[in-house]
Parts: structure tokens; sequence; C-alpha cells
């Protein structure tokens, strides 16, 4: 027994070394995995609010933009990924809305290169010299013809890309479900794909310890799946796709439809990359600022009455890793919050239970509100959506 207590002590070891060394040394997230309709609809921004969110890819920050908030901190301990919202930044103050489409939209620029050498002034060194090695990422060329098949969860992506191009009858029912023209349509469609891609190398993927520390999933949140999901991973995965392709039009899922298709179309595509929208964005792009640091540091460093706090799912890691870190989070949170503050944060249990009892009483939640938006949410892999207000 202790032999094996040993074993697993050791393989979680090396899984959250592994975890650390990706997230630390590499571009994780080329877009956003949180459904920003959903926090539009929840923050109700306006021109007072002063948000503190994780970066991620950037897309949501840009996204926020269109509500004309007065200022976004966008804090990300990993600076490629501050890296690449600073290149959206630069092209979003400096582009047409087709160059611009064309990096962020179709994921290729023909001129990639003279592209980076109009942006680099407008860029910090950090972000420069990343671009600099990497803004080959847009070339559109070799097996990646599209940025969005770059950085670790590009990887996993490209892997489900190239075996869908081996299985063509399957690849063409998964395009015919995204310009599904009703919910009957892609319930038929999908009772044709749902056999025939639950093969059992998919299984075996989405169940790797590797294969979801490139997607950004680190060993607690697998755990807490495992432990609370009947069938572990391949089950959840499974469920929250059906639910995704047979209760939720399909042909708005810009999430889904990037890394099957590698590219957006004009029609569905984050808001912020929208040609209606891209005068908005460029008047408001300055309000957006970027720090290199955990959001504690940030509130230590920097504090304020800030309106609204976007955490996605990063206090999954933290419960289970660094309990004291948790609670100093919250207690800058709180220290730092305006009257009413509004906070998001997501997780991949069905129920967040490892806010500390000090802050449970300064939180107001809504769960009749999230439990029906969480039901729309177009990613559909989350466990759990918390809104709150600081009380």
């Amino acid at each position: 027994m202790s032999r094996i207590k040993t074993e697993n002590t050791f393989k979680q070891l090396a899984h959250d070394c592994m975890f650390r060394q990706i997230h630390g040394s590499k571009l994780i997230y080329n877009t956003c995995w949180e459904d920003a309709a959903i926090d539009r609809r929840l923050m109700q921004l306006d021109g007072d609010s002063r948000i503190v969110m994780i970066t991620s890819a950037g897309c949501n920050a840009l996204n926020y933009l269109l509500d004309s908030p007065r200022e976004i901190h966008c804090v990300d301990v990993n600076s490629k990924q501050n890296a690449l919202l600073h290149l959206k930044l630069a092209a979003a103050a400096k582009l047409e809305h087709e160059d611009f489409f064309k990096l962020f939209g179709e994921g290729r620029h023909e001129n990639y290169l003279p592209v980076f050498d109009f942006l680099k002034d407008s860029m910090p060194e950090y972000a420069v010299e990343f671009w600099r090695q990497h803004m080959n990422y847009f070339s559109g060329k070799g097996l990646r013809k599209s940025f969005y098949y770059h950085g670790a969860a590009g990887n996993v992506a490209l892997l489900i890309h190239h075996y869908l191009k081996l299985r063509k009858e399957l690849r063409g029912l998964l395009c015919a479900i995204l310009e599904s023209n009703s919910l009957d349509e892609q319930r038929e469609l999908y009772a044709r794909i749902e056999p025939e891609f639950w093969t059992q190398f998919i299984k075996l993927l989405v169940a790797n310890p590797v294969v979801l520390a490139m997607l950004g999933v680190p060993r607690p949140q697998i755990q807490i799946i495992r432990n609370t999901y009947p069938g572990g991973i391949p089950a959840y995965i499974k469920d929250k796709l059906r639910h995704v392709f047979t209760e939720l039009p399909a042909r708005e899922n810009y999430f889904w439809r990037v890394y099957i298709r590698g590219e957006y179309t004009p029609a569905c595509c984050p808001d912020y990359l929208k040609k209606e929208n891209y005068a908005q964005l460029q008047a408001n792009i300055k309000r957006v600022r970027v720090y290199n640091s955990t959001v504690t540091d940030f509130l230590h460093n920097h504090p304020g009455d800030y309106t609204h706090f976007v955490l996605l799912d990063h206090q999954d890691w933290l419960a289970a890793h660094d309990a004291a870190a948790l609670e100093e989070e919250w207690m800058q949170i709180i220290h730092n919050s305006a009257e009413n503050a509004k906070l998001i944060m997501r997780s991949a249990a069905t129920e967040i239970n490892f806010i500390p009892e000090f802050v449970a009483a300064s939180l107001k939640t809504h769960p009749e509100c999230t439990s029906q938006l969480h039901q729309t949410d177009r990613v559909g892999t989350y466990g759990n959506l918390m809104f709150a207000e600081v009380v």
C-alpha cells in the first residue's frame, strides 16, 4: 500500500512540475475559453467600471472594452499571455480592420513580418522579443496553417485537427453541425458524430495528464472531476460536448468553431473582431493596462476601489496547493473593492466550496441567475459559474 501511495505522490508531483513548466515558459491560451457574453451580461459595465482580470489570451479584455469601462487592468503570471494581449492592443490601435481580422480572425497574414515591424514600437520589450521569435505563428504555412494551432492549447487542437483529417466523413459532420439551422438538425447530426468521435484514442487523449496540462487544466481540477463525476474525465467531457452541440446554437459558437476549422468567420467570432465594433474598440484601446503579476501582488502594489474582478478558474489551483495564498488573495480583493463590487469566477467543481469562511460573509452570490446562464455557456466545459457582489 505504501508503495502505491509513493507512486501516486510521485505522479502528482511530476504532473504539478510539468504544469508549472508549461505555464511558466509557453504561450498556453491562444483564445479565451470563457464566454464573454455571459460576463458582460452579469457585470453591466459602464464608464465608471474599473476591472481587474486575469489576462488569459486577452480576448475578453477587448470584448469588455466595447462597453467603454473606465479602465481594465489585465494581470497574468505568464508573460507570454500578456505578450499576446500587447500584440492585439498594438494591432487594434494601428491596423485597418481587414489586417486585424486576418491576424486574429483567420489566424494568418501573408505579410506577417512587415506587420510585426509596423507594430513592434508600440509594444514593451518583452513582448517584442517574444513575437520576434514567434511571429511565424501567423505565417499560415506548414502543418500549422493557423495561429490557433500554436501554443500549448493549440498543440492539442492541432492533434485533433489532423486526426479529423484522417476521418473525412467525421470531419464533414462536425463542419456541417457548425452550419446547422436548428437544434433538431444539430441533434440529428450529433447522434451520428458521437459514436464515431469517441474512439479509444480520443478517450485516452482527453484523460492524459500531459494533454490536460497543455490545455491549462491543473491536477486539482483533474482530481475534482475524477472524484465527483461518474466516469471521470472522458465522461465529463463527453457529456459537456453533447450539451454544447445539442442544446445551444452551433452557428454562433465561435469557441468550438475556431479549433475545428482553425479560424473564425466574420459572422461567428468574438465581438471584438467584428467590423461593426472596430471603431469602438479602437476608441477605447488605451483603457487597458497590462501587468506581469499575480492578482495579490497587483492589488498590493496598486491599491484602489475596483468595481469588477474576473478571476477565471485559477482558484481551483490555489485551493489545492496554497491555502495561505488563496486567503491572501481574497483579503486583497475585499480590501480593494468598491461598494457593491462584482466578481466572476469559474470552477471545474459543480460546487465552489473552497472560499475562506471570513470571505463568505462579505459576498452576496446569485445562484438563481448564474445557474440559468451557466446552461447557456457556449464553451460548456466548466462545472460552475459564480457571480457575487462584495457587501
